[in-house]
């Protein structure tokens, strides 16, 4: 699949996948000096780029294990949508949850993206929805 992309900034780093087996590209900080992220506190960090994803399609931003693990540096969405109709600078919302000031270097692998096939549903209104074994147990109703 091609997917145009345009470099906003000219020392913007396109995505990249690490490995033949990679199936997120990694994405990295387009700053042009270090940003420190105190503990507990999140910003949106630019990438330098903008896309156009086939329709169909959406990139999500993930969180880099690494810095999730070593660091506890992840997203403050979870995980982020860019969405086949975003034209604006991809952006990452980084999060410390650690209990360290952490510094993101210009050029730093900050996320990951991976493109993914997703649907608009049709929402089908009905004045009952069929039993299944689980039923309406809520979280953790299945004992893990």
């Amino acid at each position: 699949m091609n997917v145009e992309i345009k470099r906003l900034k000219e020392t913007a780093q396109l995505p990249s996948y690490q490995t033949s087996g990679s199936a997120a590209a990694d994405i990295a900080a387009c700053i042009d000096e270090a940003v420190v992220l105190s503990p507990g506190e999140r910003r949106i960090i630019p990438t330098g780029f903008a896309m156009k994803l086939p329709e169909g399609y959406e990139a999500q931003i993930r969180s880099r294990s690494g810095l999730s693990s070593k660091h506890g540096i992840c997203m403050a969405n979870g995980i982020g949508t860019i969405d086949a109709d975003y034209r604006g600078e991809v952006g990452v919302i980084l999060l410390n949850l650690g209990e360290e000031p952490f510094t993101v270097e210009p050029g730093m692998r900050i996320a990951q993206m991976a493109v993914v096939r997703c649907e608009q549903a049709a929402w089908q209104e009905v004045s009952e929805l069929d039993e299944t074994e689980r039923g309406q147990g809520g979280y953790g109703s299945t004992g893990h």
